[in-house]
């Protein structure tokens, strides 16, 4: 009988844990060979000098800042609503695991002025290494992404616009360490919802060269900031943006009042609320009397988007690296996962996918700036994070949907980037506000034929297919535009979609001669050819069963260049 107690069940190999190393304790930057070839074709000169300080950074968003993110899901921000008096503080506590986040992060923060000079200095743009930043940040937390970055750039550049000087100092204060600092926070939505505009309640009455707001914001975001842009209505019924501090000019409380946090499914780390306005102090963020603010607000507010879209792209990045992971541990069948054919096929689409998202996301925070760009690279990226998560957890299997494994919070997390900064329709009301008012296709499909112009030399077939999709673009935009009003509208959705496929096929066109003339490469050729089939080709009757199998025959190739592993540091 005893010999039957003391027989460990666990005798094979398939259960060596240590095997089972995802991407947190890894290196981030030196696991990413596709950001290292971004950072090599954006920095120039410039990347000697930032490659070390890229390596250190990939080492602190993968073991410290992953690790802390994990922490405050599990012990989220809480509400001390009243003090011991009773009188209402409306004090956001922070667990301590975001503080040792945060404060290593501002420690080594690639957004903050000191550093952009010291960049600009050595010959590195400082947007690419900002983009850099973000992105291997939202791989670890997208919630410490929205809580460091939401709307800083909005609130710096309307005060400097529009607020009293004294109040223009103050927020330079606020923000002497960047946009990314967590102390900024947009207060637009309220219960009747985010995007209409016209049912907006919260008023606003003048003081003096001040204001006075009263009224309720349904979901705020970054609730313990320190500086606002809360949109309200004027007498005269305009709708404007406004600047609310957290204290009074003389030093003394504002009006803001914290109702409650939010529970939410995901980005636990930020603390949203519900936040009411009573009579608090408030500085107009618009010529005086009009709502002329309005617009340089919702131009910014691209800004906030393309800042989504990169969260997106962080989760779908992350969610790769995790399926790679555990793919090459886990066997199934006799053989790794990693192996089998259906498997392969998955992570090959997975790694063209999140390539291509990559090549829009970061032209969009590097390249020519696009008016009809923010809302394209959003409607594609923050959809990708949902869809490449889900993609993670079922890799994973059972052991997916656990929260103990990383994968669960990924897709909790992603859900929310299709809402934050407008959904799906908003976004493609956006891009025909921007068609029919600026004509903004023109120079957006200018720039599509240039990148296809870039295309790598020995794949005519597939620069030829993008360029006549560039031309059947074109061709479709005319189309749209001699529609009915209603069925415009409703055609707004695919027609979006087409020229965001197109997007990203002509970028990675353009990745891949650069690759091929600097480093002899013809990899990303590799991936530009395979999302062009997928997106852009006529997949037959036969639904592209009988075409070659390259993401098969080079698997070993794309999946070299997507990630390489090594142990924890």
């Amino acid at each position: 009988m005893g010999r039957y107690l003391i027989e460990p069940f666990d005798r094979s190999d398939r259960y060596a844990t240590e095997r089972y190393q995802g991407a947190a304790g890894r290196n981030w930057w030196r696991c990413d060979p596709t950001l290292r070839l971004l950072m090599r074709r954006h920095l120039g000169a410039g990347y000697a000098w930032a490659e070390p300080r890229l390596d250190r950074l990939g080492d602190l968003m993968g073991g410290l800042v992953a690790e802390c993110a994990e922490e405050t899901d599990r012990n989220p921000p809480r509400l001390e609503k009243y003090d011991k008096w009773g009188r209402d503080i409306s004090q956001v506590v922070m667990p301590p695991s975001f503080e040792t986040a945060r404060a290593a992060l501002m420690t080594d923060n690639f957004t903050a002025p000191s550093f952009a000079e010291e960049a600009r200095a050595h010959g590195a743009d400082p947007s690419a290494l900002s983009a850099a930043w973000t992105y291997l940040l939202d791989q670890a937390d997208i919630g410490m992404g929205c809580a460091l970055g939401t709307g800083g750039d909005m609130v710096v550049s309307l005060a400097e616009k529009y607020a009293p000087e004294d109040v223009r100092d103050r927020v330079r204060e606020i923000f002497a360490n960047g946009y990314y600092s967590g102390e900024a926070a947009q207060m637009f939505t309220e219960r009747t919802g985010g995007s209409d505009l016209a049912a907006l309640e919260t008023a606003a009455e003048p003081d003096g060269d001040a204001w006075r707001l009263t009224g309720f914001k349904w979901f705020a975001s970054n609730a313990n900031g320190s500086a606002f842009v809360v949109l309200a209505r004027l007498p005269e019924g305009a709708v404007a943006p406004f600047l609310v501090l957290w204290e009074r000019r003389d030093g003394s409380r504002n009006g803001v009042r914290i109702r409650r946090l939010k529970d939410k499914l995901g980005t636990r780390s930020v603390a949203s609320a519900e936040v009411e306005f009573t009579g608090a102090e408030a500085f107009l963020l618009a010529g005086q009397g009009s709502g002329s603010g309005l617009g340089t607000m919702m131009k910014l507010t691209n800004g906030s988007r393309l800042g989504v879209a990169m969260m997106g792209l962080g989760v779908a990045r992350r969610a790769l690296v995790e399926s790679i992971c555990y793919a090459r541990a886990r066997e199934a069948f006799g053989r790794p996962l990693i192996e089998q054919p259906l498997m392969r096929r998955k992570l090959a689409e997975l790694i063209v996918e999140v390539e291509a998202a990559q090549a829009l996301v970061f032209d969009g925070h590097v390249g020519p700036r696009l008016r009809l760009a923010p809302a394209l690279v959003k409607l594609r990226a923050a959809r990708l994070g949902v869809t490449a998560a889900s993609d993670a957890i079922e890799v994973h299997g059972g052991n997916g949907y656990i929260e103990q494994w990383p994968v669960a919070r990924l897709l909790r997390d992603a859900q929310v980037n299709p809402v934050w900064e407008g959904g799906d329709h908003i976004l493609c009301l956006d891009v025909r506000r921007a068609m029919l008012r600026e004509n903004a296709h023109e120079p957006f499909l200018d720039r599509l034929t240039a990148a296809a112009g870039q295309a790598p030399a020995g794949d005519d077939a597939t620069a030829d297919l993008v360029r006549g999709r560039i031309d059947d673009l074109r061709k479709a935009v005319t189309a749209w535009a001699a529609l009915d009003h209603t069925v415009a509208e409703a055609r707004l959705y695919p027609l979006a979609q087409l020229m965001a496929d197109v997007y990203a096929a002509a970028l990675l066109l353009e990745q891949a001669g650069w690759e091929q003339r600097e480093l002899g490469s013809d990899r990303k050729a590799l991936v530009a050819r395979l999302y062009a089939a997928a997106h852009l080709s006529d997949p037959g009757p036969l639904r592209g069963i009988d075409r070659p199998a390259e993401e098969l025959d080079r698997f070993d190739d794309l999946l070299a260049g997507a990630v390489t592993l090594e142990s924890a540091g």
